[in-house]
């Protein structure tokens, strides 16, 4: 299973904030949606960079309460990591453990065309050990 695959599944809607907006803006977006981040982009539409809860606790945890009036371009990640609708479930599994991050922004011709979750991954690739499963049970009962 790729990417586009879970895409076409669960949409390819993605929460985004500009660099200037502050944590709190972000708080406000990710509590509703219960989402852990937001692609951050620029004025040219291109992704820029990512924040997510873990960047927020970190800002919190070095600058107190007075972090939630910081701007997002202090806090970010800014070497994004992202991936296509051609990666694989493999590859984006072993990405997200090398690189211990939870959330990939998917590029198609430098334009953001969704985003995949650990939490996509982990129940896309439970669906397809599932189907491998009963094939082989299949297989084996009419053997």
């Amino acid at each position: 299973m790729n990417v586009g695959s879970i895409l076409k599944s669960k949409g390819r809607a993605v929460s985004t904030v500009r660099p200037n907006a502050t944590l709190l803006d972000v708080v406000k977006k990710l509590a509703p949606k219960k989402i852990g981040a937001v692609v951050v982009v620029g004025e040219n539409g291109h992704v820029a960079g990512i924040i997510s809860e873990r960047d927020i606790i970190r800002a919190t945890s070095e600058h107190g309460a007075q972090a939630l009036s910081m701007m997002v371009s202090e806090v970010m990640t800014r070497g994004v990591i992202s991936c296509q609708e051609t990666s694989e479930l493999d590859e984006l599994m072993e990405t997200m453990t090398k690189g211990r991050f939870r959330h990939l922004p998917v590029i198609e011709d430098d334009a953001l065309v969704g985003i995949i979750s650990i939490g996509d991954v982990v129940k896309y690739h439970l669906a397809e050990v599932q189907m491998e499963v009963s094939a082989m049970r299949n297989y084996l009962a009419t053997g």
